[in-house]
């Protein structure tokens, strides 16, 4: 329940913002001018930055061409500018982003008479949804963008494409009488890239119906092709699909394949099909071959997670700029016209704000004490529901080996050497189960020493089957941090270790720390199973380790999907 009096300041805030907001409304109401040469000269300043790669500066000017070009009137510029900008976006790994832009051209969609506009901003969209695993949105725009009365060839490939995300669906049988359908079209065997990439994913869809010799067949026509034109990603694609196929009966030739693959992708510059390559060849490596292939997966997710990171940020903040920009100049062209209202106008601003402040201040203080009930009470949760686990996994974990013990040494011949040595055996097992639980639950050391606790906690998880490289962490002066921020960062990596061991089937985990003059940088990355932020078995563990990390007014960021492994990033202040 509100408090009646936190009512009443909840009404009197609510009533002061809609006042706000009408006179805002007033303020705003300016004609936005259509000034199409201004259009024009800002899209081909756009597109030369483009075309020269340096597509932040074209970024910036097609957002500047969204502000100022009017959607209804100038629908063709409008759509096709935004859709450069998702282009910019999903080019960069910004899929979120990308699909939020985009989403800017649909309800002008209606006002575009040249169905190619439409066209490319319904692909973009099956694009986006593709790469973040949402295959039914992805299929639907693709048929939309195939209904519409748009050219031959984009019909093809909008069904190329529907083809390519069934593939992901696993529905291999579909996919491949699309492909097959394709095949037979003049506009696909006369286009030397479309026909070869047709061919090459008709014989890995054959590969994976376990019919290996119509698979080789078609991949071999499609490479016959792709040697003549000579792009290394179309090469690259190729050459991938042969090492899959060899991978069990022919492993040398397999490894060829994959180092042709890795060496064309790295050509082409196209980083997720390098991280497959790569991922394929950790499989099939040992020893030092292991090694490098995994230091150089590990540098290249650590890179492309940076790379994106920026460009996120980057693109972010050009929008945010060029919104700010434009509100101060219709706020400017507002005090031209009404220079005198506006005086009075900023009077009430002022008693209004003087409101806000005071009613804020009494908010925070409500918020305050609020939070700091609710925290003791968090407290008291968090200490029963420790306890309650601890005796669950007494219970689950030893209560019945300790049963069964017990009646073996009731039942049994002790005096028999066999079962005395299976008695001990049986205590030796509940002494390890009873340590890990006391381990995990056991208070951290935050002295001198707490670099080679964290150390060895983090060394307990490498096994046979799990390589575990540690980048970094004797780079840090931990003496100099507090207390409970090197508690948190040791459980945090213990609860992503746990996981990583209990879920993911990970067989590469790589824990890199970095160090500024104001923050500490962690990044956890395996190369799992990945997983579904939407459906996931362990999400109480991950809201413990978001929490812990907020605790210490740091931040985090979980960057996963199904097949694509498993990475997280945190940094908190010193």
């Amino acid at each position: 329940m509100i408090p009646n009096r936190l009512q009443n300041y909840l009404y009197i805030i609510f009533a002061i913002f809609i006042l706000i907001s009408c006179q805002k409304n007033n303020d705003d109401i300016t004609t936005n001018p259509n000034n199409k040469t201004e259009v024009k000269r800002l899209i081909a300043l756009g597109d030369r930055f483009y075309n020269n790669k340096k597509i932040d500066s074209a970024f910036y000017y097609y957002n500047k061409v969204k502000f100022i070009c009017n959607p209804i009137t100038d629908s063709e510029n409008f759509v096709s500018t935004v859709n450069k900008m998702a282009d910019i976006q999903q080019n960069q790994g910004d899929y979120i982003g990308s699909e939020s832009t985009v989403t800017e051209a649909m309800p002008y969609l209606k006002y575009v008479k040249n169905p190619d506009f439409a066209w490319n901003t319904y692909i973009i969209l099956s694009i986006n949804y593709l790469n973040t695993n949402d295959y039914k949105k992805a299929i639907l725009y693709n048929q939309k963008a195939f209904e519409l009365k748009s050219k031959p060839w984009q019909k093809l490939a909008a069904e190329n494409n529907i083809a390519i995300i069934l593939i992901e669906e696993e529905k291999y049988n579909e996919s491949l009488q699309i492909f097959l359908r394709l095949l037979s079209k003049k506009e696909v065997t006369s286009d030397d890239e479309f026909h070869a990439k047709v061919l090459d994913n008709t014989g890995f869809c054959y590969f994976k119906i376990n019919d290996l010799k119509n698979a080789i067949h078609y991949s071999n026509k499609s490479l016959e092709i792709r040697e003549k034109g000579k792009r290394p990603f179309d090469l690259g694609k190729s050459y991938f699909h042969f090492a899959k196929y060899y991978e069990k009966t022919n492993p040398l030739l397999a490894k060829k394949y994959m180092l042709s693959s890795y060496t064309q992708f790295t050509i082409s510059n196209t980083v997720e099909d390098r991280m497959s390559s790569l991922k394929l060849l950790i499989k099939n490596s040992s020893n030092q071959e292991l090694k490098k292939y995994s230091v150089i997966y590990v540098n290249l997710v650590d890179s492309i997670f940076e790379v994106r990171q920026k460009a996120k940020n980057q693109f972010a903040k050009i929008k945010y700029d060029s919104k700010k920009d434009r509100d101060e100049n219709l706020k400017l062209k507002t005090h031209k016209v009404e220079n005198q209202l506006q005086i009075e106008k900023q009077k009430n601003r002022n008693i209004i704000s003087y409101i806000i402040i005071v009613i804020t201040l009494v908010l925070i203080l409500v918020l305050y004490f609020y939070l700091t009930s609710r925290g003791n009470k968090e407290k008291i949760e968090a200490t029963y529901n420790s306890e309650t686990r601890i005796a669950k996994k007494l219970h689950d974990e030893l209560a019945n080996d300790i049963y069964h013990t017990m009646a073996f040494a009731e039942n049994k011949n002790l005096s028999l050497v066999e079962n005395r040595v299976q008695l001990i055996n049986n205590l030796d097992a509940i002494y390890s189960r009873t340590r890990d639980i006391s381990k995990e639950n056991n208070p951290i050391i935050t002295s001198e020493k707490y670099n080679f606790y964290l150390k060895e906690m983090i060394a307990g998880f490498n096994t046979p089957h799990i390589n575990l490289l540690l980048n970094g962490i004797d780079t840090i002066s931990w003496e100099k941090i507090e207390q409970n921020k090197k508690i948190t960062v040791y459980r945090v990596l213990q609860e992503l270790l746990v996981n990583m061991k209990k879920h993911s089937n990970a067989t590469l985990v790589s824990i890199t720390f970095k160090t500024t003059d104001k923050s500490i940088f962690v990044t956890y990355t395996d190369n799992g199973k990945g997983i579904d932020l939407n459906n996931i078995t362990f999400r109480n563990g991950l809201h413990n380790a978001e929490n812990r990390i907020l605790a210490i007014k740091g931040t985090i960021d979980i960057d996963t999907a199904p097949k694509k492994g498993f990475k997280v990033f945190f940094e908190f202040p010193l």
